[in-house]
Order: C-alpha cells, then sequence, then structure tokens
C-alpha cells in the first residue's frame, strides 16, 4: 500500500511549507509522503534552509512550486500554513482532509541575521511541535 501524501501550502512556498515539508519528509517518512506548494511561489528562502540545516535536515534541493502544478499523487491531507494560503488554495477533491494552521512568517523579520535566523528557527520549532501533535492524532 503507497504512503498517502500531505501536501504543505503557503503564499510563496519559501519557508513555512518548505520547513513542514521537510519536517514530516524527516520524522514521518515512513509513514507518508511529504510535499508542498505555494499559491505565488518566489524561491526557497537561505534563512529556513539555514533553520533546518541546524536541526540536521537539508532542504537546500527543495525548490518553489505552485499549487496548480501537477503531483506525481493527489494529495490525502492538506495543510495550509497562512492565512493568505487557507483563502487561495485551490480545493483538492481526493483529499480526506484539509486543516488549516497558521504560523508566524519569519521572512517579515526585521534586524540583524541572527534575529531574522531567531524568527526561522522559532517558526520550525513551532511546526515541529504542532506536527508531533496533528500526526499523532492521525
Amino acid at each position: 500500500m503507497d504512503k498517502p501524501t500531505v501536501l504543505f501550502v503557503c503564499t510563496h512556498n519559501s519557508a513555512r511549507s518548505q520547513m513542514a515539508e521537510g519536517l514530516l519528509r524527516s520524522r514521518y517518512g515512513s509513514t507518508y509522503h511529504a510535499a508542498s506548494a505555494g499559491t505565488h511561489p518566489s524561491g526557497v528562502h537561505p534563512l529556513a534552509v539555514s533553520a533546518m540545516t541546524e536541526i540536521g535536515i537539508d532542504i537546500s534541493h527543495h525548490t518553489s512550486k505552485h499549487v496548480d502544478a501537477p503531483t506525481a499523487m493527489p494529495p490525502e491531507f492538506v495543510v495550509t500554513v497562512c492565512d493568505s494560503a487557507q483563502k487561495h488554495c485551490p480545493v483538492f477533491p481526493a483529499a480526506a482532509r484539509t486543516v488549516h494552521q497558521s504560523f508566524p512568517d519569519p521572512s517579515r523579520t526585521s534586524g540583524s541575521h541572527e534575529e531574522r535566523l531567531d524568527a526561522f528557527r522559532r517558526v520550525r520549532d513551532q511546526i515541529v511541535a504542532w506536527m508531533d501533535e496533528f500526526i499523532g492524532a492521525l
């Protein structure tokens, strides 16, 4: 039996959804396929790559994809990780469940490099905590 796909969607597919994809693949990859996409993809944010590398997860090979791009497998679960994506995300008829869990946008943080990286770390850790609770409930 093939594993169900979880699709994480945010506006730019640059930080939150990319980190969530990498985290799911790393933590629950034996149970789920992980994917991510955006309503207006813009490239993976370098600080998202850095925050994930710190915990041993390499997302440097990830690319931003549009939510309308065809996927190998239709998602069984769709998770919107920002309010804008929730409003603009298309309906996935094959999805058994669509969940909205908004996380702050770390790319909007200003300040020093370290302050900005800390914002990405905080969001990464929030995604980890939410994912462990959510995936455990599936």
